[in-house]
């Protein structure tokens, strides 16, 4: 969100560049469906479109990116609907299942929910706070 000029309490990235976590830009991976909400916050925001679009190719430049597409999420963010309401927190959720990888976020609604999906899938849901010791 930074990228596009949207403020947000925990900057990850900066903590990644400033070396406050051990984590690398080039292990984060991030959905297509995040760069969708990216533009749709950036546009409900009236951030300007120069900045949208600088960011989201930033983005595409740093970043692993993860088709919302793939067989595998669909399967995954279909089981977890039935924890979480709204599809687009499934399937950011699910492409963190199909990877086997930790996520962080700051959605309140898959923080309330990380209990019963670590216990199901095995990944470790915490907010960026949390990660970078806020």
């Amino acid at each position: 969100m930074p990228l596009a000029r949207i403020e947000i309490d925990v900057d990850l990235l900066r903590a990644v560049a400033d070396g406050k976590v051990d984590l690398k830009l080039e292990d984060i991976t991030v959905n297509t469906i995040s760069l969708f909400e990216l533009q749709a916050k950036a546009a409900k925001l009236k951030v300007p479109a120069n900045f949208v679009i600088e960011a989201i190719e930033a983005i595409l430049k740093t970043f692993k990116i993860e088709q919302f597409h793939k067989p595998k999420i669909i399967e995954v963010a279909s089981e977890i609907r039935n924890m979480l309401p709204d599809y687009i927190d499934c399937v950011i959720v699910a492409t963190a299942v199909s990877l086997k990888n930790d996520l962080l976020t700051e959605d309140s609604l898959i923080l309330s929910r990380r209990g019963p999906i670590k216990q199901k899938y095995g990944i470790k849901i915490s907010k960026f706070s949390e990660f970078v010791g806020k």
